[in-house]
């Protein structure tokens, strides 16, 4: 039997330039959408997020991707309508990690999307969902030269323990008690 599907996960957030985006756990017919998703990125942006450039999200890449149990793999897309109809412009989730008690987080925003908040958003439902489900460690792996994506994650988590090793930072962090500040 599939899992529930957490709608409690549901929202609508306004960004720092007024859009409305949507953001829900992922589904599996969101494959070819995250498919679409990587075919709007820079190279940059892609590699960030994959630490490779490939021609295209490979389909069974996006069909793993978006096939999740809801408990120790998760992915909230942020989608926005356009006439064309409903468009993913970020996906934030997490996996499990080498050891049991810690899963692997992992972000990526279209990058005409970066610089609105929609990445400490993502990064505050990820984590948040996480706890929800029993999760209190998560490890992020970084490029170094990655300063956004290590500065998001210094300025909206704990930061427990940090470690580089061939040019990637390995982070093991925990979420922040939610505050004023929170996003």
């Amino acid at each position: 039997m599939p899992p529930p599907y957490p709608k409690e996960l549901e929202r609508t957030v306004r960004l720092a330039n007024d859009a409305l985006v949507r953001l829900r756990p992922i589904r599996p017919g969101d494959a070819p959408e995250l498919i679409a998703l990587y075919g709007r990125l820079s190279t940059l942006s892609a590699y960030h997020r994959f630490f490779t450039v490939m021609k295209r999200l490979p389909p069974n890449w996006a069909q793993v991707f978006a096939n999740v149990d809801f408990q120790r793999r998760l992915a909230i897309v942020a989608e926005r309508d356009t006439p064309e109809g409903s468009e993913l412009i970020g996906v934030g989730r997490y996996e499990p990690g080498d050891d049991d008690d810690t899963v692997e987080i992992a972000f990526v925003v279209q990058d005409g999307w970066q610089g609105f908040g929609l990445g400490p958003i993502l990064l505050d439902a990820v984590l948040r969902a996480g706890e929800a489900r029993g999760i209190q460690r998560f490890r992020a792996y970084v490029l170094a030269d990655n300063d956004r994506m290590l500065r998001l994650l210094a300025r909206y988590t704990d930061v427990v323990d940090r470690r580089l090793e061939d040019g990637v930072v390995a982070l093991l962090l925990q979420a922040r008690p939610l505050t004023a500040a929170s996003p």
